[in-house]
């Protein structure tokens, strides 16, 4: 099962406490404060993982805690630290704090880490309170406490290219076209339920990855259909392709729902660079037109058959350049542009 969302309450490891001891040996009758500073506490880690690509781990367990540091001891010793709790999601993971709303960061890169409940700092020894007046200290401190909050975790797919389209449209028979990935593929609507990323490779070792969400309706904003919930995952992409069935009984309003869609989801998806594809071109007599909609935002159209191969080196050669020319203006700005596959 895909699980894109999740929400777990993690708790760092309190810090030990520190001890209150006085060295006693025969040849040290006045030996003198020697408790030691507690264990610092276990913080709790986010570590992205490649082998993941849903948050199903997080599904029926929900509370998390790392251990706590151990309590000092005499002659000085400084208790054991907890060891940090480290917890695995896949990349593209955004950490948002639910209480504040706040986001505490995201993982994009394979083995990349985010620490976000920092354990807390071990109690002094009475040790550490000895001065020339007071020169047997009986105090030592408690250990801090580690923080403790309540996370969401919030699964973006990391792809190139992402799919658009209301249900049918033909985007899982395009992507199982194009790569090795296999989404189902039936004649009824929402057939996909979940989104799928696919791999396409071309000449020259040239790589980039497409991800399909679920069909798009019309109200989906508003909880419609499959919703939106699944536009999250074409947020990092670098264009959108549009997909529309040539037999389309009216193209034009087609094409202006989608762009409404993802308009009401995020003005900053709708402005994303997309091009416009005429899907099940072979459905089409022969002497037809290739159809067209006014699209003053698209950087091209495309009319193409997945089952026939009709026009599909063409649209990929065009998603790659286009892909290819924003990873060069995001350098050009000084961003650090998202994981490539050049």
């Amino acid at each position: 099962m895909f699980l894109d969302y999740a929400e777990i309450q993690v708790k760092a490891g309190d810090g030990g406490p520190g001890a209150s001891s006085f060295r006693r040996e025969s040849f040290a009758p006045r030996g003198g404060p020697d408790g030691g500073d507690g264990g610092r506490g276990g913080d709790v880690v986010l570590r992205a993982d490649g082998q993941m690509t849903t948050l199903m781990d997080y599904r029926y367990r929900q509370q998390y805690a790392a251990p706590n540091g151990k309590k000092g001891e005499g002659t000085n010793s400084t208790g054991k630290s907890g060891d940090d709790l480290v917890l695995r999601v896949p990349p593209g993971t955004v950490i948002r704090d639910v209480e504040s709303g706040d986001t505490l960061g995201e993982l994009v890169e394979d083995g990349q880490e985010l620490i976000i409940a920092e354990g807390g700092r071990g109690g002094w020894g009475n040790a550490r309170f000895a001065t020339s007046t007071n020169q047997a200290p009986r105090r030592a401190d408690a250990g801090i406490p580690g923080v403790e909050r309540r996370v969401a975790l919030e699964l973006k797919l990391i792809a190139d290219v992402g799919l658009v389209g209301e249900p049918n449209a033909g985007k899982s028979t395009f992507l199982s076209s194009i790569s090795a990935a296999t989404p189902k593929v039936a004649d009824y609507p929402f057939t996909t339920l979940t989104p799928n990323l696919g791999v396409v490779q071309l000449t020259g070792h040239r790589t980039f990855v497409v991800a399909d969400i679920p069909g798009i309706i019309e109200g989906a904003h508003e909880g419609k259909g499959l919703g939106h919930q699944f536009l999250r995952h074409i947020e990092r992409t670098r264009t959108l392709a549009l997909m529309i069935p040539s037999d389309a009984l009216e193209p034009q309003e087609e094409y202006d729902r989608l762009v409404e869609e993802l308009r009401a989801y995020s003005e900053e998806l709708a402005a994303k660079p997309h091009v416009v594809v005429f899907t099940k071109a072979d459905l089409l007599p022969p002497e037809w037109p290739e159809p067209r909609v006014a699209a003053p935002g698209a950087w091209g159209q495309f009319t193409i058959s997945s089952v026939a191969r009709r026009g599909l080196d063409a649209l990929l050669e065009g998603l790659w350049a286009h892909a290819a020319r924003v990873v060069e203006e995001e350098r050009a700005l000084g961003d650090e542009p998202e994981p490539w596959r050049p």
